[in-house]
């Protein structure tokens, strides 16, 4: 059973050529969410706190989060994120270069849905386009 009203992802990430990867492998696989993107976690803080000034996600929404930015990484968005007690329930996945053991083992201590290498999701990020689809019709969003 898919949710009555449709996904928006927000996709946290400073590599332009993995943003128009993402966005271009969901559209190839006839997933349309919509999706929203931040260069790093402070302007991803921004939108999802609505104080953005020209960006406004719907809910419900999931983000896809990669670790390795400046201003504020990842790691530092999933601390302030989980603290905030309006957005601490959000879901995250990460999609990152990285796949450390410390690094997974301290995204999955924040609490993520999962945690995605972007070598490992396939050619155009097949994988990811997929899981996004399922994970959607499967789960009930707040």
């Amino acid at each position: 059973m898919s949710s009555a009203l449709p996904l928006s992802v927000l996709l946290i990430d400073d590599d332009d050529v993995a943003l128009e990867s993402v966005q271009r492998s969901l559209r190839k696989h006839n997933v349309y969410y919509p999706v929203y993107t931040a260069c790093d976690g402070l302007e991803g803080l921004e939108i999802l706190r609505d104080i953005h000034p020209t960006q406004k996600i719907p809910k419900p929404y999931l983000v896809l989060l990669d670790l390795n930015m400046p201003r504020m990484n990842g790691f530092e968005f999933l601390n302030e994120l989980r603290s905030d007690p309006l957005l601490k329930e959000t879901v995250v996945f990460v999609l990152t270069t990285s796949n450390n053991d410390a690094d997974r083992n301290k995204a999955y201590n924040e609490n993520i849905a999962g945690y995605m290498v972007k070598s490992a999701v396939g050619p155009q990020f097949q994988k990811l386009a997929l899981l996004l689809e399922h994970f959607s019709q499967a789960v009930v969003f707040p």
